[in-house]
């Protein structure tokens, strides 16, 4: 018996290596997709050790270097080296720790939206009738609203703050992942190995979760990706709108709305936030790109 479960055992680990080596071969056929890996991986450690690299504290005022320019700019100071905003913040230091709340944004509402995305979307698909129409139609209400507004609306409701910002933008995104769990368990539950589980006396719920959902995931976990992207700008556009983290937290948004009236005098402390915005978002949107082609059948079929 030890000998058969060896061998079990090392099938499986074979398999899952052959399966992670042609993974890993269609993402790194999409140059842009290890190139966003690379700079996202980058921006996680600097989240990671951000209090150890910092070279100021991000909300310590230095009152006699107000509006500093960057080091290499004219009337720069090396101590500053990506300027200082109006209250003689550090930017580089700001910019830094707010990589922090940048992705723990993402991740929580990225989590929120696909757990009670999945739920909904496996017990609509799964049962269909009456819960399959009543889930879909309250979601087909949340899309009918433009997201930001609606986002907007939940948080004056709830009040500003980062974390009401997480939860309106979860329940935002959230019929996404309903509508495409919906559609893949709708297109798997009537399928033999499926149908051959059900006659064997196993549960919904082990139908649900165990049998259908693992081959369900190749979508999910694209969309989850493109979710993330999508919640750090729309976490931004809350700060800048005064809705979501307030000041002093070194959230990029709050920092792009403090600066918007330095902008022509003061480029740096509008700009650097921006960048940071954009270089973040893209990376993850270009590793979404090599997501679908690692795990999209057709693409690699193609």
């Amino acid at each position: 018996m030890s000998d058969t479960t060896q061998l079990i055992e090392n099938v499986s680990r074979q398999s899952t290596k052959a399966v992670l080596k042609e993974f890993w071969f269609y993402f790194s056929e999409n140059r842009g997709a290890v190139l966003g890996l690379f700079v996202f991986l980058t921006l996680v450690l600097l989240a990671l050790f951000a209090p150890y690299i910092t070279p100021h504290d991000a909300t310590m005022q230095y009152r006699d270097a107000l509006l500093v320019p960057p080091a290499w700019a004219e009337g720069g100071n090396s101590s500053y080296l990506l300027g200082t905003d109006a209250v003689g913040r550090d930017i580089l230091s700001r910019l830094v720790i707010g990589s922090r709340f940048s992705l723990f944004v993402g991740i929580v509402v990225v989590v929120i939206a696909l757990v009670g995305g999945i739920i909904l979307g496996l017990v609509a698909g799964y049962y269909g009738g009456t819960v399959d129409t009543i889930v879909m139609r309250i979601m087909d209400i949340i899309l009918a609203f433009p997201s930001l507004l609606l986002a907007l609306v939940m948080v004056a409701l709830l009040g500003p703050g980062l974390l009401n910002a997480m939860i309106a933008i979860a329940i935002v995104y959230q019929p996404h992942f309903v509508r495409l769990t919906r559609a893949a368990v709708m297109a798997e539950r009537d399928r033999e190995y499926v149908v051959a589980a059900r006659v064997s006396g196993a549960s919904s719920l082990r139908l649900m979760f165990l049998t259908i959902l693992p081959n369900c995931t190749a979508p999910l976990i694209v969309q989850a990706t493109l979710s993330f992207s999508s919640a750090i700008l729309d976490i931004a556009a809350l700060g800048f709108l005064g809705m979501g983290a307030q000041p002093p937290t070194p959230e990029w948004g709050t920092m792009l709305a403090e600066a918007r009236e330095f902008i022509l005098r003061a480029w740096w402390v509008v700009t650097f936030p921006g960048v940071s915005i954009l270089v973040t978002v893209l990376a993850i949107n270009l590793i979404g790109d090599g997501l679908r082609d690692a795990l999209d059948p057709k693409l690699k079929r193609s």
